[in-house]
């Protein structure tokens, strides 16, 4: 298999280490994406045409500094805040620039000025404490500088993990209700790898008053 990493807006390669952007694969390999079934013009559109001469896989990813990538969410989870077309992995991977910050997850919630805002899940690393302000003022201006002062976050949350399925998936439906304030029913959880962390993200927005952050936005 042969990974490139290309600029989202130009499709051009980036090279070396310690970078950021779009995965693509240059060459084909035996167990890849062929054809949608009914559908072959979408395969094409989706998968080929984007960056003509890579496959798309649709994920964002990183380069480290050892050369092994890391895929950091689907590039086409876009928040629109004023205006602004944001993807949650490009904001996750400003967090987690932070040296203290291990791992981010980041969903949209209702904001009556800009109409969503960004709420940010953050794990810190081990030894690290249990954060505070001062880190979350951190945090944000290392958002402000990788992606610029439209994608600040309006609210960060510290935890010890992110509801996750036996396979990895984050199941982001759980982070955007306790984000918007709704919480009465978040769905069937006993696909999670570990269903109590669903409890500790529900009690440390309380914690905050983030339980009333839906009931501030007006009706439409």
């Amino acid at each position: 298999m042969d990974p490139r990493v290309l600029d989202p807006t130009t499709g051009k390669e980036i090279e070396g280490n310690s970078v950021a952007g779009v995965l693509v694969f240059a060459k084909s390999w035996p167990s890849m994406l062929r054809t949608v079934y009914g559908d072959h013009q979408r395969f094409l559109d989706v998968y080929l045409k984007p960056y003509p001469g890579y496959y798309l896989t649709g994920d964002g990813c990183v380069r480290d500094s050892d050369g092994y990538y890391w895929i950091t969410g689907r590039v086409d989870d876009v928040i629109n805040v004023s205006g602004h077309r944001i993807g949650s992995a490009e904001v996750e991977h400003a967090l987690v620039s932070h040296p203290k910050a291990a791992e981010a997850a980041v969903v949209g919630f209702p904001h009556e000025v800009k109409g969503a805002g960004l709420f940010c899940y953050v794990i810190l690393k081990d030894g690290v404490g249990d954060g505070d302000d001062t880190l979350r003022g951190e945090l944000k201006q290392c958002v402000r500088k990788e992606v610029g002062p439209f994608a600040m976050p309006d609210q960060i949350i510290f935890t010890s993990a992110l509801p996750k399925t036996r396979s990895g998936k984050i199941m982001r439906r759980i982070l955007r209700k306790i984000a918007e304030g709704d919480t009465s029913n978040l769905g069937d959880t006993t696909t999670l790898l570990d269903p109590s962390i669903v409890d500790e993200l529900k009690e440390k927005a309380r914690a905050l008053g983030l339980q009333v952050l839906s009931r501030q936005v007006s009706p439409a």
